[in-house]
């Protein structure tokens, strides 16, 4: 049959199933929950029907689940539109879906290897490529347009120059990897190219590692389709699937190599610790996150000085937005990858109309001003401003002048609204909500008045996933606004 017709063929197939699916998913189940609906790689059954069970028992709610080759799945997902989450046996077909909006959140998994099944003892003695393709040898793969195992074999052969020679030799091409193990086991087949994961439900079977598949392997992840009406339910099922005291065990168990996954909780809380001056540019993109998540992100907001403090004194957070690199360089154990996302720089905030007539750092040092700044113990803001009065040569006649030091920016922003100061030393984004009653100062000339905000993760958080898809969240277009309109320059190359 032509390749291409089957395709066709067995892509409507699949799409009139998942209608069925999808139509039964109308009605809830018994506790009133409306099912998770997943389309699954053929790959993944095995470990995945056990993984259905158990949060079916745990949960009391519905997983409803149509298996397939990874192309057909996708396909299928693109045409319906419908669906929750989507388990491809290969992350390439993440790719192709995140050009086209299908998925959102992906959460990995496992990995697993390309093989070449035989039956056990191998009878054949099949032990190379030479001896796979002598006469006689009956092989069968899965068809690379619309497979995983296809696809990546194909590849790693074509790289080889071997897969002419494969080609000519298959005998046939399957639906999905496991239509190949099958042939292999009833006799229709000396020999099919799977993956190793998969022969843990076939004893039958046994592996021959060929020297050209060495190092052909697929990371399987599981992703949130970007159309589901269910979100939350969605992803709890994902962080359930991926969580390395649930789903992950059944993995490991079926001999996928599995990542290091989250911790399960129903309600994962995360402990965030962030400079001061970033709560405007991050706290309702958190919030968002929150609600799409159903997770918990407990907030710490503070000078980044007190923070360190805190840090050092035993308190480990999940993750730490610090306001200057300085105070991510003090905690290096804690947060030894740490990402540059925005600059901030230091400006000298002014009653409106300037009524002072303040045009420089060392307009500060006039007898008679009433000056804040912040701590330098306390918080980067502070500690950048002390080097910026030592490079601009004006620490003595300014800090005369300072009456008020604070842990924050927009503590001295409430003392310039009341009226206490005359001026104050405060980054940009301190300035851009208060426009109605403060004008600001550029500094100019003194290279370190600039602080770049790294974020970083730890690597001992239980909730590490999690944490990094917040990262994700925060990384976004719509987040890169969110800081620019606070008056941070963004850092990170798109």
């Amino acid at each position: 049959m032509n390749r291409t017709l089957f395709a066709l063929i067995g892509s409507a197939v699949f799409l009139l199933g998942a209608m069925f699916l999808l139509a039964g998913g109308n009605s809830q189940s018994g506790s009133n929950k409306q099912p998770i609906v997943l389309f699954c790689a053929a790959s993944n059954r095995a470990v995945m029907e056990l993984i259905r069970a158990d949060y079916e028992k745990e949960f009391d709610r519905q997983v409803q689940i149509q298996y397939g080759a990874s192309q057909t799945l996708l396909s299928s997902m693109e045409v319906s539109g419908s669906g929750d989450v989507y388990l491809p046996a290969d992350d390439s077909y993440f790719d192709i879906a995140a050009k086209k909006a299908l998925v959102a959140e992906v959460l990995p998994i496992a990995t697993m290897n390309a093989v070449l099944a035989v039956r056990k003892g191998n009878p054949q003695a099949i032990h190379t490529m030479d001896e796979l393709l002598k006469s006689g040898i009956r092989l069968v793969q899965a068809e690379p347009d619309a497979t995983a195992i296809g696809k990546v074999v194909r590849a790693a052969l074509q790289a080889t120059g071997d897969w002419d020679k494969v080609a000519e030799a298959t005998t046939a091409y399957r639906t999905t990897v496991n239509d190949v193990a099958n042939d292999v086991v009833v006799g229709a087949a000396d020999a099919g190219f799977v993956y190793d994961a998969v022969l843990a439900s076939y004893p039958a079977l046994e592996a021959v590692k060929l020297d050209e598949l060495e190092s052909v392997a697929s990371q399987v992840s599981i992703g949130v389709i970007a159309s589901t009406k269910q979100p939350q339910a969605a992803l709890h099922f994902a962080r359930y699937a991926s969580a390395r005291d649930r789903g992950l065990v059944h993995y490991a168990e079926q001999g996928f190599e599995v990542v290091k996954g989250d911790v399960w909780q129903d309600t994962p809380e995360l402990i965030f610790y962030a400079g001061s001056m970033l709560r405007p540019a991050i706290d309702g993109t958190i919030t968002a996150f929150e609600a799409r998540e159903g997770v918990r992100v407990s907030r710490v907001y503070n000078g980044c000085g007190i923070l360190v403090a805190q840090m050092k004194a035993g308190q480990h957070p999940d993750a730490y937005f610090a306001c200057d690199t300085e105070f991510m360089k003090q905690v290096p154990d804690l947060f030894p990858e740490p990402i540059d996302v925005s600059q901030n720089e230091l400006v000298i905030l002014v009653q409106k109309g300037n009524p002072k007539k303040i045009s420089s750092l060392r307009d500060l040092g006039r007898e008679g001003l009433r000056v804040g700044v912040g701590h330098e113990k306390q918080c980067a803001m502070g500690w950048l401003t002390q080097n910026t009065f030592r490079e601009g040569g004006v620490e003595k006649e300014v800090m005369a002048n300072v009456t008020v030091q604070t842990p924050s920016g927009d503590m001295l922003v409430n003392q310039m609204q009341t009226g206490s100061l005359d001026a104050a030393v405060a980054y940009l984004s301190n300035a851009a909500g208060a426009a109605d009653f403060l004008d600001a100062v550029q500094i100019q000339g003194i290279s370190c008045s600039v602080a770049t905000q790294p974020i970083a993760i730890s690597p001992d958080s239980p909730n590490r996933q999690t944490a990094s898809r917040l990262f994700q969240t925060l990384f976004s277009a719509d987040s890169q606004e969110t800081f620019e309109a606070e008056g941070f320059r963004w850092q990170m190359e798109r």
